[in-house]
């Protein structure tokens, strides 16, 4: 993702990508999402289309708008560790908005992700490539992220996974191209000369890359699908390394190593706490029968 956005933010608009990417990328999954919807019977309220608005923005006028900023200026390989400490985000929100609270293991997991960070920005000395205002549009894009996910939990569980993010995909894409219109940014300028990166970092990488993280969910679980956060870190700066010739220093291998073991460790506290809560649903429908 980081790489083939960084190429084609190179003659694209960030404003631009982004609107087309999660267009395109919507679009691709709007066929499972009503196929979803249909399975389930789902019936879509107004209040459900205000709250898939609320959600979109967050995710990507707000969220995927920075990314796309602070990929035009840092390394490919930092910003594609960095999105990664979402999760570690989604864990502060749903301490704060859900029953999922922060025990002593999820702590111990934020303070490794957080000196993890630390390496990665290297704010002693930035590595050329970087810089601290793209690192910090980063960090804020994971923020939103984090919260978009957060926020989409309740349409989740009414409306199913693949619709819930299709819909505000593209309800968010729509937003999106509002405030391009009012800023007077390019929606289709260059669009013809970068048609191969465009479409594929909106099928490709958008849309049956979401498509494939939500099939791993539906045939295991979230925390197991989360593995993908896991293994990001470890692909993305070899690619960007290839692609782009970046240079990988060790503060880089340091943050990388760093956020992989708290991963890793979410990953396993996400498993527990999954098993926890299917135990007491277990002994609840025992004592009500």
């Amino acid at each position: 993702m980081e790489v083939s956005c960084k190429v084609g933010g190179a003659s694209l608009d960030p404003f631009q990508l982004t609107f087309l990417r999660f267009a395109i990328g919507g679009l691709v999954l709007l066929p499972f999402a009503i196929a979803e919807i249909r399975k389930n019977k789902v019936r879509i309220s107004g209040k459900d289309i205000l709250e898939l608005a609320g959600v979109g923005t967050l995710g990507i006028p707000v969220s995927m708008v920075l990314f796309q900023l602070s990929i035009m200026s840092s390394n490919a390989s930092t910003v594609s560790v960095l999105i990664c400490t979402s999760p570690f985000f989604v864990m502060l929100f749903a301490h704060l908005f859900t029953d999922e609270k922060l025990n002593r293991e999820k702590l111990i997991v934020l303070a490794i992700a957080l000196v993890g960070i630390v390496f990665m920005l290297r704010p002693w000395d930035v590595q050329e490539g970087n810089s601290m205002l793209g690192m910090g549009l980063m960090l804020l894009a994971a923020f939103f992220f984090g919260a978009y996910t957060v926020a989409g939990k309740a349409l989740v569980s009414r409306m199913g996974l693949m619709a819930q993010t299709s819909f505000s995909f593209l309800i968010g894409s729509a937003i999106l191209l509002v405030v391009i219109l009012v800023m007077g940014r390019p929606v289709l300028e260059a669009v013809p000369e970068n048609l191969p990166i465009v479409l594929y970092v909106g099928i490709i990488v958008t849309g049956l890359g979401y498509f494939c993280y939500f099939k791993a969910i539906a045939l295991s679980d979230a925390a197991t699908g989360s593995f993908a956060f896991f293994l990001k870190p470890a692909i993305a700066p070899v690619l960007a390394r290839i692609i782009l010739k970046e240079t990988i220093l060790w503060n880089t291998v340091v943050g990388i190593l760093l956020i992989l073991v708290a991963s890793l460790l979410n990953i396993m506290s996400q498993k527990k706490w999954s098993a926890q809560q299917r135990a007491m649903e277990h002994r609840k429908k025992g004592e009500d029968q």
